[in-house]
């Protein structure tokens, strides 16, 4: 007999010998259920969790001691206008509002004779940070204008929190800010909520549990930037809008689906797109919508998009046809985010008129006024006077404490904080501005502000006053 060579009788051995029992029979299901168990579970970067917040805000109130202002004219925001008014802080917080006030020993008394206090300005329309001072290109990040959907991307990882425009606009009474990207894409990305506070980082501002809003637009501005790839008309914006909200309403299903199950029977989870996630928290009513919208009939269009796809228009921007569609957007409850009287800059633009804001506010619809703009940021209470003078002017009465809400309650209520700042009511936050007089007087100016109870600008202490990093060696006449 030939004999193997040592590998092959190795090899003739396993072959042939008797296999076992447990070898021959197939693993029973609840084995191999137990090895798929052990499979570590998906990261948290891999799911996609509605509400989640992998960049949450690191804000701190500072201390700050208690104070009152009294004899000051309040424009509460929340009600009638309280002559010779008094108001409590305490903690950061509003304690009392009214005509009389029992003010606790040990708490700081300012004499608010002549003088006027306001909730702090809210500018629900902000590029500050992501198109900031000096502008140059290397400062250049609000607009990813690469694709004409980029709702992936986040206003708050361009802003540079070393913008000089910040102590600029505190200085003009502004205490909240929403960041937003720019207006060349359908879906141009997620707002950020700032607190105007000194910061070194982006999350050193935020506002603690602010809701995100969407920034979207139409109009001429997505079909002059995306000429040359599409869309190039209207009807082609019309329908990218509608072709990402169907994707974003599958994507939405699937996810919903997949965290519903127990977590003991989760397999793997769906892919994650950051594009789709932001629009399916809108769906959820998790992201509230800014929509830039100039023109009556495209306003409309957009509000019939919205119950297409089930999802709340939270306010338009820019508006400059409002008048037209004033009771639609009461309707609706849709917020107008205005100018003054900004108008006839281009073709969609071209039928303002300066009435606007009082008509709209008339037909019952919330007012909002904007900024769009650093300098204009700075005057907002001035844009809020125009915007009453005119239509005073034309018999539709504006009074000074509908005027207020047009720059505190509504816009507060337009960025999901309504319940914590925009009135001077008890409970709420104290970010409150102290006036030389009539917030609506050209000549006055904001003296005091204040950030949850503490001072953030003092008019007469110009050595106290914000510089950012980017100033750094430079020092204002009147400081030296």
């Amino acid at each position: 007999m030939t004999r193997l060579v040592p590998w092959l009788a190795l090899a003739a051995a396993v072959l042939l010998a008797p296999r076992s029992v447990a070898a021959q029979a197939p693993a029973p299901p609840e084995a191999a259920h137990a090895a798929e168990a052990k499979e570590p579970p998906p990261g948290k970067g891999a799911l996609s969790v509605p509400k989640d917040d992998p960049f949450p805000s690191t804000y701190k109130a500072p201390a700050a001691p208690p104070f009152a202002i009294r004899n000051a004219t309040l424009l509460t925001a929340a009600g009638p206008v309280v002559a010779s008014g008094t108001i409590l802080v305490k903690d950061g917080v509003i304690v009392a509002v009214g005509a009389s006030v029992d003010v606790p020993a040990g708490a700081t008394v300012i004499d608010g004779s002549g003088k006027f206090v306001t909730p702090g300005i809210i500018d629900d329309h902000s590029h500050l940070g992501v198109y900031a001072a000096p502008g140059v290109e290397a400062l250049s990040d609000g607009n990813e204008a690469t694709n004409p959907n980029t709702a992936q991307v986040w206003a708050e990882h361009s802003v540079w929190p070393q913008d000089p425009q910040f102590p600029r606009i505190l200085a003009g009474g502004v205490t909240t800010v929403q960041v937003l990207p720019g207006s060349a894409n359908l879906f141009g990305g997620r707002s950020s909520i700032l607190k105007v506070v000194p910061g070194r980082t982006v999350q050193d501002m935020k506002f603690p549990g602010a809701p995100y809003g969407l920034k979207m637009a139409c109009g001429e501005n997505p079909k002059r930037v995306y000429a040359q790839r599409g869309p190039s008309t209207r009807m082609g914006n019309v329908a990218g809008y509608r072709a990402a909200w169907i994707q974003a309403e599958q994507y939405r299903r699937k996810w919903d689906k997949y965290l519903a199950e127990p977590e003991a029977d989760r397999k793997s989870p769906p892919d994650r797109d950051l594009q789709l996630e932001t629009l399916a928290e809108v769906l959820r009513g998790n992201i509230l919508v800014h929509n830039h919208c100039y023109r009556a009939d495209e306003m409309a269009q957009m509000i019939d998009i919205a119950k297409e796809f089930g999802y709340q228009i939270r306010s338009f921007h820019h508006v400059v046809e409002g008048y037209k569609v004033a009771d639609k957007l009461a309707a609706n409850h849709i917020g107008a985010s205005i100018w003054a009287d900004w108008g006839g800059f281009k073709m969609e633009a071209i039928d303002g008129v300066k009435a606007n804001a009082a008509i709209i506010h008339t037909a019952g619809a919330r007012v909002i006024i904007h900024s769009d703009d650093a300098s204009g940021a700075q005057r907002l209470n001035q844009e809020a006077a125009k915007a009453m003078a005119a239509g005073n002017a034309v018999g539709l009465p504006v009074t000074p404490a509908d005027a207020i809400k047009w720059l505190t309650i509504n816009p507060a209520w337009a960025i999901g904080l309504d319940a914590q700042i925009g009135s001077l009511e008890p409970g709420k936050h104290a970010d409150l501005v102290l006036w030389s007089g009539d917030p609506f007087s050209v000549y006055t100016r904001a003296e005091k502000v204040w950030i949850d109870g503490a001072l953030r600008y003092d008019r007469s202490a110009p050595d106290t006053r914000w510089r950012t990093d980017f100033e750094l060696g430079y020092v204002p006449a009147e400081s030296r």
